[in-house]
């Protein structure tokens, strides 16, 4: 659930502080694609393409990676994915830091960070386990739920990975409105990095 609560975290940082650009929620910049594009003030459509273009990269670089290591096990290539991440949010955070107005860059960086991370969860197939996006997490939730006439299951991982996600968002916000973007996104490393560590160790891991 770390990595879910990083999400949040991610996306309060660059709603919030990249100019209303999502660089975990793809969702959300083809949304708001659509309503630079009508001409709706206060949404780029390039920040949002750039956002895209790094997502994709990231899960295309994820496919290779995975084919490079397809003899390892799935926690060894979990957790390389997630150093990876925590190295991009690393660099991230010492942008914002150094130059927080480089902004392009920020999304960039970002972007490839959880695209590399979406594609490799995907690829894993946990059941409920999205990390970025909630919208099936939710639906499930309700639809398999006892008044639905279902029997709730993993009704605790979906609940947990709601609740994760809103603490991840609202202490990004807190952090982005108080602090600016450095802090947050040092926290997202940190989150990531913790994560890593705490990817079990395969025997079958070469």
């Amino acid at each position: 659930m770390t990595v879910t609560a990083v999400s949040g975290l991610i996306d309060a940082v660059s709603y919030l502080g990249l100019g209303h650009v999502f660089t975990a929620n793809m969702t959300g910049n083809v949304v708001i694609i659509g309503f630079a594009a009508a001409g709706v003030p206060g949404f780029s459509v390039l920040g949002s393409l750039v956002s895209l273009a790094a997502f994709l990269l990231g899960a295309v670089l994820a496919g290779r990676l995975k084919t490079v290591m397809r003899r390892g096990s799935a926690p060894h290539w979990l957790r390389r994915i997630l150093v990876l991440e925590t190295v991009l949010l690393a660099t991230a955070t010492a942008v914002a830091f150094v130059a927080g107005h480089a902004v392009y860059a920020l999304i960039a960086l970002i972007a490839l960070a959880m695209g590399l991370r979406n594609a490799t969860v995907r690829k894993l197939a946990v059941p409920d386990v999205t990390t970025t996006v909630l919208t099936l997490t939710l639906t499930g939730l309700a639809s398999d739920s006892s008044l639905a006439g279902g029997t709730n299951p993993r009704a605790g991982r979906r609940l947990a990975s709601v609740l994760a996600m809103l603490a991840g968002a609202l202490g990004g916000a807190l952090l982005v409105q108080h602090t600016g973007l450095g802090w947050p996104l040092l926290a997202s490393t940190v989150g990531a990095a913790g994560a890593a560590l705490a990817v079990p160790r395969s025997s079958s891991a070469g």
